[in-house]
């Protein structure tokens, strides 16, 4: 293996990690390599990192270590190269949203950036966009069109052209987008790539050019599902100098159900592309060979309220964001986006107020009909466009590319775009999952078993999907392992089920507790306790939302009580444990191995 190999190879996080296990100091000879030549030739860079660059952020790491004040388990990402959309700043490197003439040299980095650094990421460089993040094609742009990395004569989605770019070409571990109408999820779907658009607020957006400030989004792009959640993670959280960040309330599940409802749009719309209808179909089956159930609803509002980004006054949100260089440079901007921002300012300050009153009501509307379900899935673009197409149509063509995007923000909903079965002609398609805030977690579980059951090699480098890693835990949930009367099919499941709660798997203790039916309990409970000449005892685990934790354990009774269990492989949980006194005068009914074991054979006596 050359020094500089594993900067160019595709590799996931976990394999980043093991890259510096036994030597962290290789990262010095790693990334010796990168960026020895000033040329740039490839459209999807904006800025490369110069070697001062990427020297002072390894020694701020190789200092901390060195001086004892972290280790490596500090920097979960130490090492990991990254690419940043050049609408977000990233500190000593210029921020130009693909406006030579807005460019200036960014004094600090954003809030997501100065996260990933801290957790040990390197900051590479700064990708291509649509300028001033307006548009879904990636060829808006003064430092040029970003091609597909499939095709070169069709589009590579935008206006995160770059950063998905890299991310499916294996330069970048991940990048950082945006997203406002669909920018982090229609590049992902051209260039079979994962595109995680969070929460709104859940990524601070302080530092970011703004396109829509009400509607911003900062994304993940990754080559999985699991690398692009972990990023959000740590580059997720409140950020109190971003006035729309927000606090995750902890109320969501962790999971879809075990059987997944999913809404689909009664009518799919593909403006006649065939090949990418039956892409979709394919992926349809798939979803229902894993046993999701698809349930047509009503897509008229979702397409109404998508309508309104563009075709109502929300657009004035764009004249605002960069009005001043649109007063005083026209000339400066792309003509396409130049004609976008201009058109809001025909608009009133009484047409925002009727735009915002419909955009509540159809979000409502959008709100109500989803609650019933996991999700929403739809094709990630109806179809794709050349390079050549679009020069002829660049705003209804751009807006073909924005049919199952635009309402999502608008509409307070999280969204993760999934590689999907590729067309005929070979160019990815994609499949985005939408769901109500803060279900992040829950579209990243199941984004992880989609992208197990497709198994299709990673973004466009022909390195194939490498072996699952241990389920996902979200930190927003409480995992709790049940033992009696809360098991599935049980009298008091419902106190969990009814919070959002959702099961895991079933278990074991280790050997160091023993069962006990307790005396005078309606519904009928058991009590755990750890003793000597214990036994293993068959419990199941749950997640159910931190925020709903504490109104759970508020209806157990005594003698029960939550504290922290010990499982068979080692793990460490939350469970229920019984009062030492009221065991006096229960059963012992270890040698059933469980509740349910020792109720059937109770039941048959």
């Amino acid at each position: 293996m050359t020094i500089a190999q594993p900067l160019f190879s595709p590799l996931t996080l976990t394999e980043w990690r093991r890259e510096f296990l036994n030597d962290p100091k290789r990262i010095t000879e790693i990334y010796a390599a990168f960026n020895t030549t000033e040329e740039n030739n490839d459209p999807a860079w904006i800025f490369k990192a110069t070697q001062p660059l990427i020297v002072s952020q390894i020694e701020r790491l190789l200092t901390a270590l060195a001086s004892g004040e972290k280790t490596l388990e500090d920097f979960p990402l130490f090492g990991v190269p990254f690419a940043v959309k050049d609408n977000i700043d990233v500190a000593q490197m210029p921020t130009s949203a693909a406006c030579p003439a807005f460019t200036r040299l960014a004094e600090q980095d954003a809030t997501v950036v100065a996260k990933l650094k801290a957790a040990g990421a390197i900051a590479i460089g700064k990708t291509n966009l649509d300028q001033f993040a307006t548009g879904l094609v990636g060829t808006r742009s003064p430092y040029g069109a970003v091609p597909n990395t499939f095709n070169a004569d069709y589009v590579s989605g935008g206006s995160s052209s770059g950063s998905a770019s890299v991310v499916a070409r294996g330069l970048a571990a991940f990048a950082l987008g945006t997203d406002t109408a669909g920018s982090g999820r229609v590049p992902a779907g051209f260039n079979n790539i994962v595109g995680l658009k969070p929460t709104k607020g859940w990524l601070s957006t302080h530092g970011v050019v703004p396109a829509c400030r009400l509607n911003d989004c900062v994304s993940v792009f990754a080559l999985t599902v699991e690398d692009a959640y972990t990023v959000a993670r740590i580059a997720g959280g409140y950020d109190e100098q971003d006035a729309y960040s927000r606090a995750n309330p902890h109320t969501a599940p962790a999971r879809f159900a075990a059987t997944p409802r999913l809404a689909i749009p009664d009518t799919l719309e593909f403006y006649g592309d065939s090949q990418s209808q039956a892409a979709f179909e394919k992926s349809v089956a798939r979803l229902q060979a894993l046993g999701a159930q698809l349930v047509p609803i009503d897509f008229t509002p979702f397409r109404e309220l998508a309508e309104q980004l563009y075709a109502g006054a929300w657009v004035a949100e764009r004249t605002v964001a960069v009005g001043a260089i649109l007063q005083s440079q026209p000339e400066a901007m792309d003509p396409t986006v130049r004609g976008i921002v201009e058109s809001g300012l025909r608009f009133s300050a009484c047409d925002a107020w009727r735009a915002e009153y419909a955009r509540a009501a159809l979000s409502r509307l959008i709100q109500s009909q989803l609650a019933d379900f996991d999700a929403l899935v739809v094709p990630t673009s109806p179809t794709i466009h050349t390079l050549e197409e679009m020069k002829e149509e660049p705003v209804r063509y751009n807006s073909h590319f924005g049919y199952y995007t635009n309402f999502t923000n608008l509409a307070d909903l999280c969204a993760l775009a999934l590689p999907g079965d590729f067309r005929d002609d070979g160019l990815p398609a994609g499949i985005t999952l939408i769901a109500p805030a803060w279900r992040d977690a829950a579209l990243a579980h199941f984004g992880v078993l989609w992208q197990q059951a497709v198994m299709l090699p990673l973004g466009a480098t022909n390195k194939a999907l490498p072996a699952p890693q241990p389920a996902l835990r979200s930190d927003a949930h409480v995992r709790l392992a049940v033992v009696g009367a809360h098991l599935r099919g049980m009298p008091l499941n419902f106190q969990l089920t009814t919070r959002d709660a959702v099961f895991i798997e079933e278990t074991t203790t280790d050997a160091s507790y023993r069962l006990y039916a307790l005396a005078n309990t309606t519904p009928p409970k058991p009590g755990l306790a750890r003793m000597s000449g214990g036994a293993p005892i068959a419990v199941e685990l749950w997640d159910i939302p931190l925020a709903r934790f504490g109104e759970f354990v508020a209806e157990i009774p005594a003698p029960l009580g939550i504290g922290t269990l010990t499982l068979a492989d080692g793990r460490l949980v939350k469970g229920f444990i019984c009062e030492p006194q009221a065991l006096t005068d229960a059963a012992d009914i270890t040698p059933w191995g469980g509740w349910k074991a020792w109720l059937a054979r109770h039941q048959s006596a």
